[in-house]
Formats: C-alpha cells, sequence, structure tokens
C-alpha cells in the first residue's frame, strides 16, 4: 500500500460515512491495519554514511565514471538523470527500472512512457560495474543511480546536495505501475499534478522538478501534438517563436519521422540552468506537459513558480534540491522488505 494513500482514502470515507457509516468504519479499520503492517515492515534508514565502512569509496567512483560520460558522451547526462524519475515514481526509488523481462515478468522499460525513450542503461551497467569491481555485492542499483543522477546535474552546470544512501534494489519490476504512475508529455495539468501528489511530492516539487527538462532531448512522437496544436496560440505573434516552430515542423512532420530529436531547452541545452523556464514564459514549451504549467486555465498556482525560476536562478536550484530528496526518499516499504543488492542491474541475484 503506497504510504501517500491516505490522502486519497480519506475524503472517500468521509463521504461514504454519511451514508454507510459501519462501512466506513471497517474500512477504516481495514486501513489502519494494513498500514500499522506496513510500517512493521523493515524501513529504510538512508543516510550519508550508509557505505562508510563497506564501501566509503562509492561516491568517487560514481563521479569518476559520470566525468568520463560527460567528457565522451554528455548528453547520456540526462539520460541518466531521468532513469533516476523514471525509476521512483514506480514502487519507489528500488532501481526496478534496470530489470529485464522474464518468463513471470514485463519489464518496466516495456512501458508506454519508457518504450523506445529512456536512454543510458549500458551507460549505467558501466558505473554499476565500476562500483563492483571495487565493493562486490555492496552497493545497490538504486544507491549508485541516485548519486550518478546528482552527478549528472552538477556536471551539467547545476546544483550540489547531500545523496542519502542505503535503498536496496527490488526483485521485481512493476509494469502496470509504470504504465499509470509515470507523467505522459501529452497529459493535462490536473493529471500530472495528481501523479506527483500520489509520489506525496507537493505542486512546487512538480514544478521544480520539470526544470531537469532544461538539459536533454524529446522524440518527435512526444511533442508532435504539441506543434501542431495549440503552439501558436501560446507564443502569439512572436516572428522569432514563429521561426522556431518552423524549425520544429520540419523535423517533426505531421507523419513519420517518430524517432527525430529536439532539445527542450533549445536555448541553453547542456547546461543545468533556468532558461527552460523562461522558454515557458516565451510560450515556447517543447512538451505540452511542460507549457501546461504556464499556460493551462489551471495554471494559477504553477504560473507564479514559473516565473519565479524564469528570473530566479538560485530559487529554482533550491527548490530541485529540496525536490530531488524528497523523490529519491519515495520507498515502499514492502519492495524494501523483500529487496537485495544487485550484482547485474537487469537481473535479480541468483
Amino acid at each position: 500500500m503506497h504510504s501517500n494513500s491516505n490522502k486519497f482514502i480519506y475524503p472517500h470515507l468521509r463521504q461514504l460515512n454519511k451514508f454507510h457509516p459501519q462501512l466506513a468504519m471497517k474500512i477504516l479499520l481495514f486501513f489502519l491495519f494494513a498500514m500499522l503492517a506496513m510500517t512493521a515492515l523493515a524501513q529504510p534508514y538512508l543516510t550519508q554514511d550508509y557505505y562508510s565502512g563497506s564501501c566509503p569509496s562509492v561516491v568517487d567512483i560514481v563521479r569518476r565514471e559520470m566525468i568520463e560520460i560527460a567528457i565522451a558522451d554528455r548528453p547520456k547526462l540526462a539520460s541518466i538523470l531521468r532513469l533516476h524519475f523514471h525509476d521512483c515514481f514506480v514502487q519507489g526509488c528500488d532501481g526496478s527500472i534496470f530489470l529485464e523481462s522474464t518468463d513471470t515478468m514485463i519489464s518496466e522499460q516495456e512501458a508506454i512512457p519508457n518504450k523506445d525513450s529512456i536512454k543510458g542503461l549500458d551507460t549505467f551497467d558501466n558505473i554499476k560495474t565500476a562500483v563492483e569491481a571495487e565493493c562486490p555485492g555492496v552497493v545497490s542499483c538504486a544507491d549508485v543511480l541516485a548519486i550518478a543522477a546528482r552527478d549528472a546535474v552538477i556536471l551539467s552546470g547545476g546544483p550540489y546536495w547531500d545523496v542519502p544512501l542505503g535503498r536496496k534494489d527490488s526483485t521485481t519490476a512493476n509494469f502496470a505501475a509504470a504504465n499509470i504512475n509515470i507523467p505522459l508529455p501529452n497529459q493535462d495539468l490536473g493529471t500530472l499534478l495528481a501523479k506527483f501528489l500520489f509520489q506525496g511530492l507537493s505542486l512546487q516539487d512538480m514544478v521544480a522538478l520539470v526544470g531537469a527538462h532544461t538539459i536533454g532531448v524529446a522524440r518527435c512522437v512526444s511533442f508532435r501534438e504539441r506543434i501542431y496544436g495549440d503552439f501558436l496560440e501560446t507564443v502569439g505573434l512572436n516572428p522569432i517563436s514563429h521561426a522556431y516552430l518552423f524549425h520544429l515542423k520540419v523535423l517533426c512532420p505531421e507523419v513519420g519521422d517518430d524517432d527525430n530529436t529536439s532539445p527542450m531547452d533549445n536555448i541553453t541545452p547542456i547546461f543545468f540552468d533556468n532558461s527552460f523556464y523562461q522558454i515557458l514564459v516565451r510560450g515556447e514549451g517543447l512538451l505540452n506537459s511542460d507549457q501546461e504549467m504556464y499556460s493551462s486555465l489551471l495554471s494559477g498556482d504553477t504560473k507564479p513558480l514559473v516565473i519565479q525560476y524564469a528570473a530566479d536562478l538560485l530559487l529554482f536550484y533550491k527548490h530541485f534540491t529540496e525536490a530531488m530528496l524528497k523523490m529519491g526518499n519515495i520507498t515502499d516499504p514492502l519492495s524494501y522488505a523483500t529487496g537485495e543488492v544487485r550484482r547485474k542491474c537487469n537481473v535479480v541475484n541468483s
């Protein structure tokens, strides 16, 4: 049971209590018992010095590998960061994103938000291999990914934050949850917010975390609906914006070329800064889900944050690091209780 389920169950129970008080009480008691049972399972205790005795060099190893990636293939930094997001939104930050399909399990990589979309899996395997060479069977894939995601931001010119460690790797993936929980590029603001709230993240966390789109690219199939939809409405009469739209339509025709890519931040695509929010203010957001935070009729609470981040880089950095810490702490007690430290991230230990 998700730790934030009470946010959604209690309001419905109040409504049910008006008509069926006895049934409502039974459901409430069952819910409380279930929560206590889940709490009784192992709860992760994350701390910065978790590996101080067993693998004190893990942070240095990951950073060394990430520096090599930044030199050899800089776009992979955004891919590593995105893997962390997609992992944490499905049964917590437990490395389930890496598990490949078996006869009894469908990989999360096959889910709609991930299929033909997530990159960097081979690159991450190299990082894990380097860690295993020095500390075999000690550091979880989930922890390596959390450190690597932080370093991806730093190496792109973004802020630093301390990464608490001690996560376990799940022994199963959740294909269904990946299809439901991970935000999609064409979803409306209400749906997006609901997905973040379900994870225990706030509206402010959502707006700040989406700022990760200041690095990385999107596929044509993800922004086609946007550029052939309301793009002209959000940019107005700005001729520079119209020229940008023309370029996007050449890159992404109405039919075909689904895998062509474009930076989500076309101004400073490899730097982790606040130009992404300035793009939204101009109405030029590449993804519908991004532009919704500024242009939607429901953006009364998100639009002021977009404007603030567009004007204040340090405020964006502050809120982003706070939100990354919260997201990195998302855990599923059951997944943790049955978890392990995978030696190879794509398969459970034999």
